[in-house]
């Protein structure tokens, strides 16, 4: 068991815990119209983007030349969870500090950029930080040489199930006898080349509506938006954290992942595999879980099948489900991250967050999804679902944290 001491959050509603939170449950929306570049002839003009944040005031000058925007934002989230933590990284011996994170783009405008110049103006016009600005293992390695963290560091990639993925290997990190990882998910891919890869999927809504073109689960679902941004959680040993007299948001009390079969083995996809491993490693059972963040998609195909897993899981209705994703839309590595920073405010405050796009969910879903406004509740456990592209599911539980557990 590890516990969440830090969060630092930049997302397209808010830039901050609190911001963040405060948008989360008011329906304040990040979606808006695509202004990177002239996205007037696309078929898909909307996105989640992070605005009203200044990397040249946040970070030392040095580091702008030669990070990508997803590396900045990253860096900007971790050194807002140590903060939030508490964490003088100059006091911490170097070793016992650890980081993962995740990412699925890498730095996809600062590469095309370079790219550019290559074939515009030739190779001695391209920046030598194209050596590493580019690598999905780029966050992981700025923060660490930033904070002096000379502990286990690792990058994963794995889509929109990344973020938990990295959560759920920051606490292996932490049993492992390392006091204090910092661990999550940011993505960004916003530039031209970015925008035809999101689009390449089939699944971004070409609704024009930024109210209604991402709603999970809903009778008249089209597709999900992309989005930009995520998080980063400070993750703790229990004792180290209580030592140091740190505040502590929650558990991560159990975490699985699967893989989906091939599409013609016959076999069901692995979402509810992992979510009842998830429940198995935390040591509960399904009555125990309060609320599910879900991955919900926004694809009908996608959300009739998570909907017919959380039914068998839960039973008809069996337990509050939501999705604030859609007031950001689905970050990649971010998103699952930031779902973990709600579920951790959920049992903070009593409170679970709506899904505030949808209005109609199909009878035949048989889910309680959480619509219209803030449902005050009892929460004590959630569970967190994330699937990414091509076969990747994810779950972790987020539990209330006692001393003596």
């Amino acid at each position: 068991m590890s516990v969440i001491t830090g969060l630092g959050v930049v997302a397209p509603n808010g830039i901050g815990v609190k911001e963040f939170w405060a948008a989360t449950l008011s329906g304040r929306s990040g979606i808006a119209d695509l202004d990177r570049f002239d996205a007037s002839g696309y078929p898909a003009r909307l996105a989640g983007l992070v605005n009203g944040v200044d990397p040249a005031a946040l970070l030392p000058g040095r580091l702008l030349p030669q990070t990508d925007v997803s590396t900045r934002l990253a860096m900007i989230a971790a050194q807002s969870a140590l903060e939030d933590a508490s964490v003088d990284t100059t006091a911490v011996p170097d070793y016992d500090m650890g980081i993962v994170t995740a990412n699925a783009s890498g730095g996809f405008e600062f590469t095309h950029r370079e790219f550019k110049k290559l074939w515009s103006l030739g190779p001695e016009h391209i920046s030598v930080y194209e050596s590493f600005a580019w690598f999905y293992a780029v966050n992981t390695g700025q923060i660490s040489i930033r904070h002096g963290m000379r502990g286990p560091s690792t990058a994963l990639v794995a889509d929109q199930a990344g973020g938990l993925d990295a959560l759920g290997h920051a606490r292996r990190i932490v049993r492992s006898g390392v006091p204090l990882v910092l661990s999550g998910g940011v993505d960004s891919a916003f530039d031209p080349w970015g925008w035809a890869s999101h689009l390449a999927s089939g699944l971004v809504s070409t609704d024009p509506d930024p109210t209604t073109a991402y709603r999970p689960f809903d009778v008249r679902a089209a597709g999900y938006l992309p989005g930009e941004g995520g998080g980063i959680c400070v993750v703790e040993d229990p004792a180290a954290a209580h030592a140091r007299g740190a505040q502590i948001y929650g558990e991560i009390a159990g975490y699985a992942a699967t893989f989906d079969p091939a599409p013609d083995s016959g076999r069901p996809p692995g979402l509810r595999r992992a979510a009842e491993s998830a429940l198995a490693d935390a040591g509960i059972g399904p009555a125990d879980v309060d609320v599910v963040f879900a991955d919900a998609a926004g694809v009908p195909e996608l959300d009739r099948f998570e909907a017919g897993a959380l039914r068998e899981i839960f039973g008809e209705r069996g337990v509050p489900v939501t999705a604030p994703k859609a007031l950001t839309g689905r970050l990649l590595s971010g998103g699952g991250v930031l779902d973990v920073v709600s579920a951790l405010m959920s049992v903070q405050e009593q409170v679970i967050p709506p899904t505030f796009a949808t209005g109609d969910v199909p009878a035949g879903y048989g889910i309680d999804l959480v619509l219209g406004e803030p449902r005050p509740a009892a929460v004590d456990t959630a569970l967190v679902l994330a699937r990414g592209r091509w076969g990747f599911n994810s779950a972790i539980v987020i539990r209330n944290h006692r001393k003596e557990n």
